[in-house]
């Protein structure tokens, strides 16, 4: 096993911390190296500095995911936090059921990872709007830093025990079975979805309108303090007046800087 030093270690997660907001703390040194070993194989690096300058000077960019990947983590599952999306379904959409003009609903899942709180939120919506929905523009926005998330979730394929949370006639109605042991996300709520590869580090966010809900979960646990409020001054700012941001349950927001109003564990509004 290639070994990394002390040296090589603070290299590498500064670089990370800088360019994607994910801070790794020194007990995460072993975890790390392993996730990176067979990288460094791959590219035949003999150390963690030769793996260092082979991301800065590949220009194909592959390197970088290919890092980025390595050490985030995707780990999530259908109805997380399950009283989220009740609290969505009973309070945030009776209300911007009202009060959205030209039935325009935004939504934003900023962490998309593989995709099942993209699809539970696609799910939730068809089933509230009913007959109702075909007048509604209600795509949901799904980004998320790693390549290899986003694509497990475009696909849609998840296994008998990955569907497992979700209620008996959401798998009848939003799935189909794909092979022994696996199931689809039907046609009509992928294309919902718009997956989109996005760094929640970027100076810039591009969109042109504001949104209603930001769901950005289980995210900001890996960003230091002052990452963490950056990136929530950005999402207020991307909220439409009244928009609800839902956050994880062990995350935070420091209300005294922030304008958000607290309305529950992990959900906060925009006065």
């Amino acid at each position: 096993m290639v070994e990394i030093t002390e040296k090589e270690f603070k290299q590498l997660t500064e670089y990370v911390k800088k360019n994607y907001g994910i801070n790794l703390k020194t007990e995460k040194k072993v975890l790390v190296m392993g996730r990176l070993q067979g990288v460094l194989l791959d590219a035949g690096c003999n150390s963690f500095t030769e793996y260092f300058k082979y991301v800065l000077a590949d220009r194909t960019g592959q390197a970088v995911i290919t890092l980025i990947d390595k050490i985030s983590t995707n780990h999530t599952f259908f109805m997380r936090e399950s009283g989220h999306f009740d609290f969505l379904r009973d309070h945030v959409l009776p209300g911007l059921k009202e009060s959205v003009h030209e039935k325009d609903l935004r939504i934003w899942c900023a962490a998309a990872s593989t995709g099942e709180e993209a699809y539970t939120l696609a799910m939730l919506l068809d089933e509230y709007l009913g007959p109702e929905k075909s007048w509604w523009d209600k795509k949901i926005l799904a980004t998320d830093i790693s390549q290899s998330a986003l694509e497990t979730a475009v696909r849609g394929i998840y296994s008998d025990e990955r569907i497992t949370p979700l209620p008996v006639h959401w798998k009848q109605n939003y799935f189909r079975r794909y092979d022994e042991g696996n199931w689809i996300v039907e046609g009509r709520i992928r294309n919902e979805i718009i997956f989109r590869k996005f760094n929640l580090m970027e100076s810039f966010f591009p969109f042109k309108k504001k949104f209603h809900v930001i769901f950005c979960r289980n995210v900001m646990i890996y960003f230091d303090n002052e990452t963490r409020d950056l990136l929530v001054d950005k999402f207020y700012s991307h909220l439409e007046s009244g928009g609800y941001l839902f956050i994880g349950h062990s995350e935070t927001i420091n209300r005294e800087r922030s304008g958000f109003q607290y309305i529950m564990p992990a959900v906060y509004r925009k006065n």
